[in-house]
């Protein structure tokens, strides 16, 4: 403080004697005090605090003003640039321009008083003047010159600076006029720029652009006057037949923005640019830009596009259109009610070079521009997508053509199609039959493909496009084209022919499948279609194919709101066809089949082709597939795996049996729970050598709940034939509860590659907040268990599940773990025992012949008093006994 004190000062002391000073000896005692000032300001870093900074500023500036004009008065251009150099670079004694710029440059930064005070010193007009002497002069420097010297970078900064500053402000552009050097210097960039000085390029377009953004009314009727744009056009022409495309388009760049800035002020020199075939020479430069590297034409490339696009709302007169609306459209949709912006199409030129640009060139970067371009106007307002397709119809015209444009561009103008109706709520139906035709031709698969994903996600959109695509003859012409293919799968038989179809083409079946799905989806009027076409022989044989099988399912469940029976019949019959080792498509068949048995309607369709048949024949396919160790030819397979087979076909049964008393009775009348208990106990993980028991004394007691979680939530270690017992048992447990049908044990998992599965990440965050409740197993196949192990006290619902328990408890058995065998014995009769606690529960359990069960079952430890399960199935026998209506049952 004490510092600027001492300047304030000397300065006010400058200021009293300066009017009587000879102007030799008031520059003199200027330059002296100007080291000081830049002393303190760097010692009080860059806080200035001073009260005659305004006058210091217009001193200052006055005196570098005439400095620049002392060493151009008179002087070639060369030797004036030389001399310019030399005045604002050097440093010492001969540095007086150096110091001068140095401190104005500071001066300059400070506040706008003294930036005002700057520009009215004339500085505007003599530094633009430096300006066009450093751009259109390159020095001819020699050998030993070598590259730009740091004084010459620092100088070259503090110039450009000042002039940003000054010319941002409208009252610096006007300053310029008095001189003629702005549009000179225009005019430079627009017929100099392969001879001007390669340093000065983009300082030069810097310092343009600064100006071009805060012209004024004056300086727009200036430019003008002196036809500026139209002499810049004139050379522009010139130069894109000769120079790099990306340096006509940082020339062109520049030119263009005087005239898009121009336009809220004025539309003067927008009117000079179309009157002077603007557009065609942007047309000229943008189509040479084909082939540049992604990154080579940035950023003046992207310049020019962006400012012809601000240039289509760039107009006097909205347009006035009326389109003729064709329907159906989307309930929601209503274009009276389209309310404006403001932000509308008023000028087409500009969008017609975007357009043509599209139309004639094939460059990735350049379509892919032009088309981002669009979707923003749209964006602007959503008046802009009816402007321009009823009047220059570019999706229209572009659809025609796209086929020809590289594969990002085809998905992007898609997307853009897609939006359309996403977006807009619009069903541009002349656009949807071309896009429907080139599907029909499929000239480049690719594009056939992408063409058919948008068109599949308009239809999951709203039903409307159902009945839209069925009626334009979409679903005959896919229909007609999977039969086509369905015959190829057919005739390969598993081998590989030529016709078979791989990548895109393969890929372009499975969005074909996924269209017709979308399309009988809700709509029974497009199922009848599809059978009507008489397709359902050659939709189900797309069910061997994994890639194919997902939206297949979809297709024909939707065929099973028709008509069940239909369904039923192919997929009972397909799990019964399929071979031991498919074990996924058996997979895919039941989760399909258990979708549907949500429907109550389906359980006679069920039972009439033969499903319970069907589905315990899965589990004798898998006799010894759950043994440990496993055997070899399910080694590869995963016994996990199996897990999940006979957990869905468990559920599949539970869900056709559930409140279904038809098929309850069916069930149990023809005697398939005890069928269901054979196909179980010989899985492999429950005993069979049928060797007599010996009974060991029990050093523990647990319940089977505790088995549980014993089993799959601690970390005591269990022999796998066990933990596959009571995974089986547990599944048993639900469907006697009823509850079967809903469980969810296994969460089908597809993780990225290189990503973890989202059911990784959270289950060991549900096993800390729920420990008893879960317990997570992984394997090899991408599946994941989450096992529920909460008791609920339930009434019972299917009797019949628990005399399969009671036929499996003898084989709960294994040679080596006889201790640990018969405490899961025990716990599991004491399980069944709290079962029969009602009375309603027991006479459940009489008519579905569990007495029986029990004498037969397990006639050893029924028999043998010292035998450690007599007790506990006495107990169980005594209660059901104590029931039974008829008295020969109970002898």
């Amino acid at each position: 403080t004490l510092q600027w004190e001492t300047l304030g000062k000397q300065f006010l002391e400058y200021e009293q004697v300066a009017p009587f000073l000879i102007p030799e000896d008031q520059q003199r005692r200027l330059l002296e005090f100007l080291p000081l000032f830049l002393k303190a300001w760097e010692q009080s870093a860059g806080v200035i605090v001073f009260p005659n900074i305004q006058l210091l500023a217009s001193e200052v500036s006055k005196l570098l003003t005439k400095e620049i004009k002392r060493n151009l008065n008179g002087k070639p251009a060369e030797e004036a640039r030389l001399a310019l150099e030399q005045l604002l670079q050097q440093k010492g004694e001969a540095g007086d321009g150096h110091l001068l710029l140095k401190s104005v440059y500071l001066l300059s930064q400070t506040d706008l008083r003294t930036l005002w005070n700057i520009i009215g010193s004339g500085l505007p007009a003599a530094l633009m003047q430096c300006l066009y002497l450093f751009f259109t002069v390159p020095l001819k420097k020699t050998s030993d010159d070598g590259e730009t010297s740091e004084d010459d970078a620092q100088a070259q900064e503090m110039l450009v600076k000042i002039m940003l500053n000054m010319y941002k402000e409208e009252q610096g552009v006007e300053e310029l006029l008095a001189a003629d050097k702005l549009q000179s210097l225009i005019i430079a960039t627009a017929s100099l720029w392969d001879q001007c000085s390669q340093s000065w390029k983009v300082p030069t377009g810097r310092v343009l652009r600064t100006i071009s953004k805060a012209q004024t009314r004056n300086s727009i009727v200036y430019l003008q006057a002196v036809d500026c744009i139209k002499i810049a056009i004139q050379n522009l022409f010139r130069l894109a037949d000769t120079l790099p495309a990306r340096d006509v388009c940082e020339a062109a760049s520049i030119v263009l923005c005087f005239v898009k800035d121009s336009y809220p002020v004025s539309s003067a020199l927008l009117t000079e640019f179309e009157s002077n075939d603007g557009y065609q020479l942007l047309l000229k430069i943008l189509l040479r830009c084909e082939g540049l590297q992604q990154n080579e034409g940035d950023p003046y490339l992207d310049e020019i596009l962006d400012m012809l696009t601000c240039l289509t709302t760039c107009g006097k007169t909205e347009l006035k259109v009326s389109g003729n609306i064709v329907h159906p459209q989307l309930p929601h949709f209503d274009f009276e009610r389209t309310q404006s912006s403001g932000m509308t199409v008023k000028n087409l030129q500009p969008f017609q070079v975007l357009q043509s640009i599209f139309q004639r060139s094939n460059d990735q970067h350049l379509c892919g521009r032009i088309l981002a371009a669009i979707g923003t106007i749209w964006a602007w307002d959503r008046v802009n997508f009816f402007l321009l397709e009823w009047t220059l119809q570019p999706i229209n015209q572009f659809t025609d053509i796209i086929h020809f444009k590289p594969h990002p561009v085809q998905v992007q103008f898609f997307r853009l199609v897609e939006s359309i109706v996403l977006d807009l709520s619009y069903v541009p139906h002349e656009i949807l039959k071309k896009v429907q035709y080139l599907i029909k031709e499929n000239t480049m698969p690719f594009c056939t493909l992408t063409a058919l994903q948008c068109l599949l996600s308009m239809t999951q959109k709203d039903l409307l496009f159902s009945d839209i695509f069925r009626d334009s003859g979409l679903l005959g012409l896919l229909l007609a084209l999977l039969r086509k293919e369905a015959k190829i799968l057919r005739k390969s038989a598993g081998t590989h022919l030529p016709g078979l179809k791989e990548g895109t083409e393969k890929e372009l079946n499975v969005v074909m499948l996924k269209m017709v799905a979308a399309l009988t989806v809700r709509s029974v009027r497009n199922t009848v279609v599809l059978k009507d076409y008489g397709m359902v022989p050659y939709i189900k044989i797309f069910l061997d194919d994994e890639c194919y099988r997902s939206a297949t399912l979809s297709i024909l469940e939707q065929l099973s709101v028709i008509n069940y029976e239909e369904y039923m019949s192919i997929i009972i019959g397909a799990l019964c066809s399929s071979t031991q080792w498919e074990l996924h498509l058996k997979l895919d068949l039941l989760k399909s089949l258990l979708r549907i048995l949500e429907s109550p309607k389906s359980h006679s369709a069920f039972r009439s082709c033969s499903g319970f048949n069907g589905l315990l024949s899965l589990l004798s396919d898998m006799e010894g597939a759950l043994q440990d160790p496993p055997s070899e030819q399910w080694t590869a397979v995963g016994q996990d795996c199996i897990l999940e087979l006979v957990f869905y076909t468990l559920q599949g049964i539970a869900a056709a049996l559930h409140l279904d008393p038809v098929n309850s009775n069916f069930f149990q009348r023809n005697g398939l729970f005890e069928k269901m208990a054979e196909d179980l106990g010989s899985l492999g993980c429950f005993w069979t050598q049928g060797e007599r028991q010996i009974p060991v004394s029990l050093e523990k007691k647990r319940t089977f709940a505790e088995f549980l979680d014993a089993a799959f939530c601690s970390s005591e270690p269990f022999p796998v034939w066990l933990k596959n017992c009571i995974w089986i048992l547990n599944f048993l447990d639900r469907m006697v509860k009823g509850t079967l049908h809903q469980e969810i044990y296994f969460k089908e998992r597809e993780p990225e590659m290189g990503e973890e599965s989202r059911d990784d990440q959270e289950a060991p965050q549900a096993q800390e907040e729920h420990p008893t409740l879960f317990a997570v197993v992984n394997d090899n196949y991408g599946v994941s268990f989450y096992c529920r192990l909460e008791m609920r006290d339930c009434t019972i619902v299917h009797p019949g599940a628990v005399c399969v328990m009671v036929r499996l408890l003898p084989k709960l058995y294994k040679e080596g773990h006889a201790q640990l065998s018969q405490e899961i014995q025990c716990a599991l009769v004491d399980h069944i025992q709290s079962l029969v606690k009602s009375e309603k529960s027991r006479q459940m359990m009489c008519e579905s012949g569990l007495l029986s069960t029990i004498i037969t079952s397990c006639q050893d430890a029924f028999c043998d008093d010292s035998h450690p399960l007599h007790l506990p199935l006495t107990r169980v026998f005594e209660k059901l006994a104590s029931q039974a209506i008829e008295p020969h049952v109970l002898r």
